[in-house]
């Protein structure tokens, strides 16, 4: 696959000189934007969002039903919009946490030691609950398997995510994994498959890698948006590589997201499994297969296409594409943030989003910030270790 470059905001913008902290505080911020402008129409088709809004989305907005969301179903009881963070941004800063208390790469045994710890034993604010309670309340099913296989029924961490529905659980909150390794995709996705292996399997887990595996992309320095999909591309395996390649092959055709939100959702759905009514998923849905890939990851890859890496224009595509939108915008924040910094946030969401949800935006990339610092060291440490005593076995050649 060979995108075109729409007229992006890139074009004329290097990103060379981003440091490592702009990029994670971008990808981090980037992620949580995202998460909060998608909340409010998830679930919805693109025509029901247009009739709700009166157009489409394009900033932050108020929950689908207003002042009844307490009660009006299927939404109820949590207070999607205003704002508000998701699980997505919950469970993105608990892996965080986790990167902060172990200061060093992560595999499923840091999932079982201390993520689901920190799920079900350490109250936080929930924004959706509008209360604090435990992350374990407000997260969805398929992360509430994670403590009931690991806590409950003491399974192997990395074969626990085996048996859970397929879904984009695991992929949504794996940016922090393409952060530790930046600029180091290839080692980014295998981190995260091992991660992953505790929460998710099939497709659902090879989305986790390749989503972390296009964040570390994201923060090569003269990263593009192609860039980021080649790379995608070179590491996705099976039914995840055809639907990347199928849904950029379609974005690359466009430079408007409402254009291209039929086609995309055209060429994604031989791959999906959910099926056309979201939430009425078909009897073969979420079920492992070597044929196909959860919808969010290549949606969002296709939207960074049609923005041209530009944050604003890639994360309200994927906000009105509907569906699992929060989830999209939260992968396709993440690497438009990661791209190009916050500083290609705007300031007033950003500002928003850090109020409603009662959260310091900042902080956890301050902290990840750190943790990936000492991880190079602690590589490079190790690299040159590996290097002496090769040398010493090889001999001279």
């Amino acid at each position: 696959m060979t995108p075109k470059t729409p007229a992006p905001f890139s074009a004329d913008t290097t990103t060379t000189t981003l440091t490592l902290d702009e990029r994670i505080t971008g990808a981090l911020v980037g992620a949580a934007v995202g998460d909060a402008l998608g909340g409010p129409v998830e679930g919805w088709t693109p025509e029901q969002i247009a009739e709700r809004h009166g157009g489409r989305v394009n900033g932050i907005v108020g929950p689908w039903h207003g002042d009844a969301w307490r009660t009006a179903r299927p939404i109820a009881p949590y207070h999607k919009g205003d704002g508000h963070v998701t699980d997505d941004t919950l469970m993105t800063h608990a892996l965080v946490r986790v990167y902060g208390t172990v200061r060093d790469h992560l595999d499923a045994y840091s999932v079982a030691d201390h993520l689901v710890p920190d799920l079900m034993s350490r109250p936080r604010w929930i924004p959706e609950l509008e209360a604090e309670a435990l992350p374990l309340q407000r997260i969805f099913l398929a992360e509430k398997w994670i403590v009931t296989r690991l806590h409950y029924g003491h399974a192997d961490p990395r074969e626990a995510g085996s048996g859970n529905i397929v879904n984009c659980g695991a992929a949504m909150y794996m940016a922090p994994v393409g952060l530790v390794n930046a600029a180091h995709p290839e080692a980014a996705y295998a981190e995260a498959l091992d991660v992953a292996g505790a929460h998710q399997s099939s497709y659902g887990r090879e989305a986790a890698g390749v989503l972390a595996a296009a964040v570390a992309a994201a923060c090569t320095p003269d990263a593009t948006p192609s860039s980021v999909v080649g790379t995608c591309l070179a590491l996705a395996k099976d039914g995840t590589r055809a639907a990347i390649e199928a849904v950029c092959d379609v974005a690359a055709g466009y430079s408007d997201f409402e254009s291209a939100l039929v086609p995309m959702r055209e060429a994604v759905a031989p791959f999906d499994t959910v099926g056309p009514d979201y939430r009425n998923p078909s009897l073969g849905a979420r079920r492992p297969s070597r044929l196909h890939s959860i919808e969010e990851l290549p949606v969002a890859l296709g939207m960074l296409l049609v923005g041209g890496g530009d944050y604003r224009r890639t994360v309200l595509g994927s906000v009105n594409y509907g569906r699992d939108c929060d989830s999209i915008a939260t992968m396709s924040g993440a690497i438009a943030g990661a791209l190009h910094g916050e500083q290609a946030i705007p300031a007033a969401w950003v500002k928003t989003v850090a109020d409603a949800s009662r959260l310091d935006l900042h902080a956890p990339a301050r902290v990840l910030t750190e943790v990936a610092r000492e991880t190079f060291e602690r590589d490079a440490a190790r690299r040159r270790a590996h290097e002496s005593a090769f040398t010493t076995l090889a001999g001279p050649r």
